[in-house]
């Protein structure tokens, strides 16, 4: 690992990460290392990535630094390769092969670098039919058969907006194989490339439904399952004021406990009837909607009923618990979730706010040690990211 000369705090001080800038779960991925501490430069591209969005409250950009490559310029590959050079681990999120025809691919950079993570994030993966098309995540999440398994069973799969596939699919597992890529480099000194595609880490996350499946335990509908909406006592209901309220007490006690501070008497054997369940969701529903929520959230406020009220994004830092643990925090004047997990030893934070296209190309070159920039050269449309 090459010791950046750049302070940092967190677990993975001492990191240097190159992120190629793209969109989606590729960012998320490198926000992440950067929050626990890695040395994050963010290579962006002339023009920004064409989202429309202010950089400077684009929050998955906190805690890096900047510099901006034209990678269609004669020069620009061979400064990504010079940062790559000095690296422990590369981001990218182009489609299958365009790194390798800027000059970016992992051949260039282990050639410079043999020690080198070089991480991969795609929807679809480097191989496979599907792999040199366009996606978004609705679609890779819809082929693993996760989108089909949330929502009610009348209405068409609800969108779990970018969550389920980008970030968790995604960016959570290409944060585990860089980092136990990471581990393998340090012990033997080789690199590797990490091809972390949002269809395998999705797929990956349904392991224990489909074990369920096997097991007979879990049948391949919407609303018919325990976890899935379909048990009347883990899902949601709406409350007099047309919020909602989330109920997950699952185990015999959390459900008396629950049927307690309802109010309401189980209708016989209905706890275990699967026959019975709409009928106790239809008393559940009914009940539920005789109060408002934060009235129903101060009834069960400190039990062990596992039932919570649902806030909105707006709402959650404001909620006790959240606000006691400092789950979210402001910074730059912008509300935004904090680092997680959390470590004793080496706590993580929110360093600096989002980096600004190209802001920190001074500071970078020195840091790194990099060649003096050539004088820059009229820019170019830059190759396109896999859209995530």
């Amino acid at each position: 690992m090459t010791e950046a000369k750049t302070p940092g705090h967190g677990p993975l001080s001492g990191v240097r990460v190159v992120e190629l800038a793209g969109i989606g779960p590729g960012p998320f991925a490198a926000m992440l290392l950067a929050d626990l501490g890695a040395d994050v430069v963010r290579v962006d591209r002339p023009g920004g990535p064409g989202l429309g969005i202010d950089p400077a409250l684009d929050v998955t950009n906190r805690n890096k630094r900047s510099v901006i490559v034209d990678l269609k310029d004669p020069g620009g590959p061979a400064r990504v390769l010079d940062l790559a050079e000095r690296a422990d681990v590369l981001i990218e999120s182009y489609r299958p092969g365009v790194a390798e025809r800027l000059g970016v691919g992992p051949g260039d950079c282990h050639a410079r670098n043999p020690r080198l993570v070089y991480g991969r994030m795609t929807g679809w993966g480097q191989q496979g039919p599907l792999a040199d098309r366009a996606g978004h995540d609705i679609a890779y999440i819809a082929l693993t058969g996760t989108l089909g398994m949330i929502g009610d069973p009348d209405r068409p799969p609800a969108v779990p907006a970018n969550l389920l596939g980008d970030y968790a699919g995604g960016s959570l597992y290409l944060v585990v194989g860089v980092l136990a890529a990471l581990h393998h480099a340090r012990a033997t000194g080789a690199g590797q490339v990490v091809d972390a595609a949002i269809v395998d880490g999705t797929a990956h996350l349904s392991a224990m439904i489909h074990g369920m499946l096997a097991a007979g335990a879990w049948q391949d509908r919407r609303g018919a399952n325990l976890l899935d909406g379909g048990c009347p006592y883990y899902g949601t209901y709406g409350t007099a004021d047309g919020r909602h309220m989330a109920v997950g007490a699952l185990e015999p006690r959390f459900y008396a406990e629950f049927l307690r501070l309802l109010g309401l008497e189980e209708p016989a054997g209905a706890h275990t009837d699967v026959t019975r369940w709409p009928e106790l969701r239809e008393r559940v529903a009914a009940r539920f909607k005789e109060r408002t929520r934060d009235a129903w959230a101060a009834v069960f406020d400190g039990t062990d009923a596992c039932v919570a009220p649902v806030l909105s994004l707006g709402e959650a830092p404001h909620h006790p618990h959240l606000a006691a643990r400092g789950t979210f925090t402001d910074h730059g004047g912008i509300t935004q979730p904090a680092p997680a997990p959390r470590f004793s030893a080496t706590p993580a934070g929110i360093r600096t706010g989002p980096a600004l296209p190209g802001a920190d190309t001074e500071a970078v070159t020195r840091d790194w040690d990099l060649p003096r920039p050539a004088a820059p050269a009229p820019s170019h449309s830059a190759e396109p990211s896999h859209p995530q």
